[in-house]
């Protein structure tokens, strides 16, 4: 639990593999694994102080794990922020966010677009806390000023959204969190420290869903939350101790894993998607296309701005069709003829995925919540991962081209 060794001002791409814990005395090179639930004391007087946090170290992994606190620190030092505490999902990152910075009587607001499960914690299940939340349109700058109150506490955005891509500028929406004393919140699970960290453009927390690029295998659940020790170690960290949504540490080891060839992943399925995103946008029997890297998009000039000239791994794309039954039907059909891609919900994947939002992701939302989102039965989600493009273009033709 000492500090970091590293010198000072190393690049994103070193502390992605180098940061972590100090190595034990046997001297391993990749960091170890520490699958235990408690932690030997030299003696009572010793555990007495570390229990009662007067003294660093590791008494039980609920509170702190050697193998967690690396992710942490790696994470923390990707992103720009003081400190990160790790979840054993995304959706419990966000749920931590909201039950320590939140309480009965505030007031959120957050983007209609956001992921639907995010959509339903915040508007059905923290509503019965007390909390109200007021969705508003991700891109409407004016809807954002205009829903603020006198008790709203926190404006929560994800940027790019899931699945229709829409982006939202930081910087802008911080200055407007701050200057009605409130916290911007940020989900970068989409674009990772690879393409923007919102920390640096004014946002007090950043959110990520491990289970996404961070681990980019598909292996296991993970999440976090990234800021000031004020915010995260001290407020969110104390309740860790107590509410038990920590990250087990064999999972903590595969995305502290998975951090190390993030960089690399991510820039190499960007540039596939973009060109992928191309030809789908040339294709007759694609309506529309939804993708921050293409000029088409309503946010292109924002996206390579704030993302680093990259529009990111995930393609969203309507079919075409007459009438909601025959969208879903040849939506259905696409992505049943594939044989490379796999049917699946998760993204940010080395193997590409596909999925129809209204269906899986969103399908659990009111029709009218997924119609104010933007998604309709024809929409197709793509997350592009790192199969050659040419099988990726053959595999989505077999659907596309034979459709009526």
């Amino acid at each position: 639990m000492t500090e970091s060794t590293l010198p000072p001002g190393l690049h994103a791409d070193t502390l992605a593999v180098r940061e972590a814990v100090e190595r034990s005395p046997w001297g391993e090179h990749s960091e170890a694994l520490y699958l235990t639930s408690s932690f030997v004391q030299p003696d009572c007087a010793t555990a007495a102080r570390r229990f009662a946090n007067e003294e660093p170290g590791y008494t039980y992994s609920r509170t702190a794990n050697p193998t967690v606190t690396s992710f942490e620190r790696r994470l923390a030092a990707m992103e720009g922020t003081e400190c990160a505490v790790a979840t054993s999902t995304g959706m419990s990152a966000i749920l931590l966010m909201a039950l320590t910075m939140l309480k009965a009587g505030d007031h959120v607001v957050a983007s209609q677009s956001m992921f639907g499960s995010t959509i339903r914690l915040l508007g059905g299940e923290m509503a019965r806390f007390g909390i109200e939340t007021t969705f508003v349109a991700q891109t409407d700058g004016a809807a954002w000023q205009a829903a603020i109150r006198p008790n709203t506490r926190l404006l929560f955005a994800e940027t790019p959204t899931n699945p229709l891509t829409d982006l939202c500028d930081i910087a802008a929406l911080a200055a407007l969190a701050h200057a009605h004393g409130a916290l911007l919140a940020v989900d970068n699970s989409f674009a990772s420290p690879v393409l923007q960290r919102p920390a640096q453009l004014g946002a007090d927390l950043v959110v990520y869903s491990g289970t996404k690029l961070l681990d980019g295998q598909g292996r296991v659940m993970a999440g976090a939350v990234c800021g000031s020790t004020a915010l995260v170690d001290k407020v969110m960290g104390a309740f860790m101790r107590s509410a038990g949504l920590n990250l087990a540490p064999f999972n903590a080891w595969v995305v502290l894993k998975g951090l190390e060839t993030l960089s690399l992943r991510v820039k190499a399925q960007s540039a596939a998607a973009l060109e992928l995103a191309r030809w789908l946008e040339a294709h007759p029997k694609v309506a529309r296309v939804y993708y921050p890297g293409l000029p088409s998009h309503a946010q292109h000039e924002l996206a390579m701005r704030q993302q680093g000239g990259l529009g990111g791994s995930v393609i969203a794309f309507d079919v075409v069709g007459e009438g909601a039954e025959q969208l879903r039907a040849n939506a259905f059909h696409v992505a049943d003829s594939t044989r490379v891609c796999s049917i699946t919900a998760n993204l940010g994947d080395v193997k590409t995925t596909i999925t129809h939002p209204a269906s899986t992701s969103h399908g659990r939302l009111t029709e009218a919540q997924r119609q104010a989102a933007g998604i309709g039965q024809g929409l197709i989600r793509i997350s592009v991962g790192l199969e050659h493009l040419d099988d990726l273009k053959a595999d989505l033709s077999r659907g596309l081209d034979t459709l009526a």
